[in-house]
């Protein structure tokens, strides 16, 4: 059975990123798939990457450098008990699943702060082990989120210029860059607008999407695939 970690940031299970990240539960769980959950605000995760990550003495007392540190850390197994456990599950996953909802163009905080404290040097890439060398290199990740302007908004030509855009700090810039391989982005456009009625479409579109999901071919990470 294939193993998925879905990384959740919202503070309401009821809403439509909730309710995303049950349908992916509940349907990935019925193809026999292993499912593990990282609810980020109900763990009241720590987004901020400080000098509490490192267990024990440091590397260089006289000066911290929090990616040196981490690097240093993780070699000798010394890092928080709350990173090693995310990284466990990161480890163990063949695919990550990000559910969120877009905020200022990017990742809630508390996701953001997952990535700089989970994905630490050594672990997650090593230089020159980047992109497709990345130390992660046998996963798959996608990227699930629910916008507040229309399609419309984020379409090329768009106020908001395309979405794409946005998708190459996260996709690009942190999954590819550890050796993740992409699968298109699942987008829920401005929920809040629409009836009761399309929400529900939206759901079932996930669940349709999730049957097929592991037939699909990740998306070319290059540049050409967000600029062009």
């Amino acid at each position: 059975g294939r193993k998925v970690l879905i990384v959740y940031a919202h503070q309401e299970p009821k809403s439509l990123n909730g309710s995303l990240k049950r349908v992916a539960v509940e349907e990935l769980s019925k193809q026999g798939c292993s499912v593990t959950v990282s609810d980020l605000y109900a763990m009241q995760f720590e987004p901020r990457a400080t000098r509490n990550d490192i267990v024990g003495c440091l590397h260089n007392s006289e000066e911290f450098n929090y990616g040196v540190e981490a690097w240093e850390a993780y070699k000798r197994g010394g890092l928080s008990n709350d990173l090693i456990e995310e990284q466990k599950k990161v480890q163990e996953a063949d695919l990550l699943i990000f559910q969120f909802p877009l905020y200022w163009f990017s990742m809630p905080a508390i996701m953001k702060g997952w990535m700089d404290r989970v994905l630490v040097q050594g672990f997650a890439h090593e230089f020159p082990n980047c992109y497709d060398s990345g130390l992660l290199k046998n996963k798959l990740a996608l990227f699930s989120f629910t916008t507040g302007g229309s399609r419309e908004m984020y379409a090329k030509g768009g106020i908001s210029g395309d979405i794409r855009y946005l998708l190459w700090p996260m996709q690009h810039g942190i999954m590819h860059f550890c050796g993740v391989k992409v699968l298109a982005p699942h987008i829920c456009f401005a929920p809040e607008y629409v009836s009761e009625e399309k929400r529900k479409e939206m759901l079932v579109a996930w669940a349709q999407r999730l049957k097929t999901l592991w037939k699909e071919e990740p998306i070319n990470c290059s540049p050409e695939w967000y600029f062009k």
